[in-house]
């Protein structure tokens, strides 16, 4: 039987709740048998991120009690900057029975025009848009990109991975009440202190 298998990219630097909540919403919500949460390995954008294996480490702490959620090292073959379409090419190359839709954030939607042949990303695998707060959509082109579904409201509490590194740097990562670090799943909290991860 086909399965449709919702496709979760970014850099999970850290993976905090909010990207716990958005895979359990997006099972929850959307005709979806599986979630892959797929870390980038080295962001198209230049971004500095912790080293690609820890970041796949705590990702799969964060999504552990989940069991229709699988973490993918996929971007680990592709190696080198990321690109969502070579992302989604490779994981259809690696066949099984599937249809793949892609999950972006309503935060991304301006920045389509940079990204590499969207339009095709959307024929391989239709997004799913998550309203996040502060980006509303309405005012957006969005069928010139292949995204026919209404964009919702946002649903998911506004979690900043900027917020929870500045808080890491400045304090004890096992402390559940510095900052923001409290978003960050337990695991992953530990994780980050016993690696000595995000500190100045």
């Amino acid at each position: 039987m086909t399965q449709t298998v919702a496709v979760f990219g970014g850099s999970f630097n850290p993976p905090h709740i909010g990207h716990v909540l958005a895979a359990a919403y997006v099972l929850s919500v959307h005709a979806v048998d599986r979630v892959l949460v797929v870390p980038v390995f080295q962001h198209p954008f230049d971004k500095e991120l912790v080293p690609f294996e820890q970041r796949l480490r705590m990702a799969r702490l964060a999504m552990s009690p989940l069991p229709a959620v699988e973490v993918s090292d996929v971007e680990r073959e592709l190696s080198g900057e990321s690109r969502t379409l070579y992302t989604i090419e490779k994981l259809l190359e690696q066949g099984g029975d599937r249809t793949l839709r892609l999950v972006i954030g309503s935060d991304v939607l301006t920045d389509l025009p940079k990204w590499h042949r969207f339009e095709r990303i959307a024929e391989l695998a239709p997004p799913i848009v998550l309203g996040r707060v502060g980006y509303p959509a309405k005012d957006l082109d969005l069928i010139r990109y292949g995204i026919h579904d209404e964009v919702p409201a946002a649903v998911l509490p506004e979690v900043s991975s900027t917020e929870i590194r500045s808080a890491l740097r400045q304090g004890d990562a096992q402390t559940t009440d510095h900052g923001a670090t409290h978003l960050l799943p337990t695991a992953v909290r530990e994780y980050i202190a016993d690696h000595g991860l995000y500190r100045s």
